[in-house]
């Protein structure tokens, strides 16, 4: 698989990662057997480069990684995790050399390392990203071995900007799928200029752009997409992308038609589509099992997607998505 630089770390990563917050709670219940397997078929494809966070099941996301490397040794990859939201909100008030230096360490010891490859603030709100001593606690935390670098995980385009011009920020992670574009105009160039890597999540909509759910899908009670459709417990951009569960079954079915007419399967053919953008460093979709982290990875050996279906695309988004998301993040 192709591997790229991620950003002023120097760490190569593929071009298609492992995002784990499937195996730490959220989306149902998923046995520790599993989350193992996942892993396991993830290295076996290739993939370098893990993400997590300490609030994915409470830590266990990490602990799983964790002991996953203590097994496998050999693997030589990147795991990034984050940190903020263990605090009441995810507020300046909280955004203290402290607690990061308390969560740090708390990251460290369930994932059974000295020093992180990736700390990255977790979606916090915009004071925090505009603080300077927010920045210079990273700064220490970077000069004193806890972590290798720092970057940050956004919601809206206008926060990456302001994460992009910071001097020291490694990697900015947002949303970006054929369902959420925008980061596309603005975002993308800017990361490229400043040589920031761009960690891109939600690449499947929250799985829409699989092709597999219909208007009379149900999700368990414990699964996001359940308990999350209207930011009831976190903004709502984060599942489903945003978009109206309806809307976006309709849509996704007519993504679904423009890949099989260029011979992908609809997954694939949106994991390639984020990956194959200018200035995306990495793609980061879960896994429940072992047989779906073998096909995301797939999809990071695709050739270049036909300009129709490219096209397609866009006009898809510009018809049928971008009025109910493109102003919102």
């Amino acid at each position: 698989m192709d591997e790229r630089t991620l950003g002023s770390t120097g760490l190569p990563v593929t071009s298609v990662g492992l995002g784990t917050w499937q195996i730490g709670g959220g989306w149902g219940t998923v046995e520790d057997s599993d989350a193992f397997a996942v892993l396991d078929a993830a290295a076996e494809t290739g993939v370098s480069f893990f993400d997590t966070a300490d609030v994915y099941g409470d830590g266990r996301s990490e602990q799983m990684i964790g002991r996953w490397r203590a097994a496998n040794p050999d693997w030589s990859g990147t795991v990034a995790t984050k940190m903020i939201r263990r605090a009441p909100t995810p507020s300046l008030e909280f955004a203290t050399a402290e607690n990061f230096r308390q969560w740090a360490d708390r990251s460290r010891r369930n994932l059974g390392v000295d020093t992180l490859d990736l700390i990255q603030l977790h979606c916090p709100e915009s004071p925090v990203l505009d603080s300077d001593a927010v920045y210079d606690a990273l700064d220490a935390m970077v000069e004193d071995e806890v972590i290798a670098g720092y970057g940050v995980s956004v919601e809206t385009c206008e926060q990456a900007l302001t994460a992009i011009a910071r001097p020291h920020v490694a990697s900015v992670q947002i949303i970006l799928n054929a369902f959420r574009q925008k980061p596309l105009e603005a975002v993308l160039p800017a990361a490229m200029d400043a040589g920031v890597g761009i960690i891109a999540r939600v690449p499947l909509a929250s799985g829409l752009l699989s092709g597999r759910y219909t208007r009379q899908t149900v999700f368990a009670a414990d699964d996001h997409r359940s308990f999350n459709r209207h930011g009831e417990a976190f903004d709502v951009g984060e599942t489903f992308a945003g978009v109206d569960f309806s809307t976006g079954v309709d849509a996704a079915a007519e993504f679904a038609h423009l890949a099989r007419q260029v011979g992908l399967e609809p997954a694939q053919a949106a994991l390639a589509w984020v990956a194959q953008q200018q200035g995306v460093t990495t793609v980061i979709p879960g896994a429940r099992n072992a047989e779906q982290a073998r096909s995301n990875s797939a999809a990071g050996d695709l050739p270049p997607l036909p300009q129709d279906f490219i096209d397609g695309v866009r006009a898809l988004y510009e018809s049928r998505i971008k009025p109910q998301v493109h102003h919102r993040w």
